[in-house]
């Protein structure tokens, strides 16, 4: 079964390509959300330096969010429409288990996304022999927040993501020695961990290219906008 991933929920633009026992190809362009122009072409010259076709691909997978309201609609219209025009399975990943899965440690993996305002994205996860455990769902979190937070019940702590470069100092400052700052190949998103993550999910899964949706975790600036005019 090949695989084709997608995640567009950062500056990062990223599509990989997985079979069940291989990463035939990844490709990643830190390009400033100019995913609408690019992504597509990436696509296309990762699937043609393999040889394939988008209808080769038997399963899609997309990062759903949180993250960037623009680039989640952009990565995933065009992952569904994929899905739609060939009639192939589609799997959405959060984007904080994405990175998390990035990286293997014994303690506990907090991934962090700039949400703006002094918040983040988050969520916890911890391994468990080669499965991969949520302990805290993704939220919106006050930085100074999840750091009262990590620093009361948790010692071994791996952070990842822009929100971790961001408050770099803040977070190095409060957690002191129990934190570790994830390596700069594993700390963005990557599309080869959606694929592996759909690969692992796909038989449970109940996502289809009707059903799918971003996972926002906050209102967008347009909708805060229209609820403060409506009431």
């Amino acid at each position: 079964m090949k695989v084709l991933a997608v995640d567009t929920s950062t500056v990062i633009a990223t599509c990989a390509v997985l079979d069940e026992e291989n990463l035939l190809g990844e490709f990643s362009l830190n390009q400033n959300f100019g995913h609408s122009e690019n992504l597509v072409p990436m696509v296309k010259t990762l699937l043609e330096n393999l040889n394939l076709k988008v209808s080769d691909i038997d399963l899609y997978a997309v990062a759903t969010g949180p993250g960037s309201f623009t680039g989640l609609r952009i990565g995933i219209a065009t992952v569904k429409a994929f899905a739609h025009v060939y009639n192939k399975p589609i799997v959405g990943i959060s984007t904080l288990e994405g990175l998390a899965f990035n990286v293997r440690t014994s303690g506990i993996i907090v991934p962090m996304i700039d949400a703006r305002r002094n918040r983040v994205y988050t969520g916890i996860y911890r391994w468990n022999q080669d499965k991969l455990i949520n302990i805290l769902e993704p939220t919106t979190m006050d930085i100074d927040e999840l750091l009262e937070l990590l620093n009361k019940e948790h010692n071994n702590i791996m952070v990842s993501g822009n929100g971790a470069l961001l408050y770099r100092e803040i977070i190095k400052d409060r957690l002191k020695d129990k934190v570790r700052f994830a390596p700069i190949s594993l700390n963005s998103p990557r599309a080869a961990s959606i694929a592996e993550l759909a690969l692992l999910k796909h038989a449970e899964n109940k996502d289809n290219y009707y059903n799918l949706v971003p996972e926002y975790l906050k209102e967008s600036q347009a909708q805060q906008n229209l609820r403060k005019r409506e009431s």
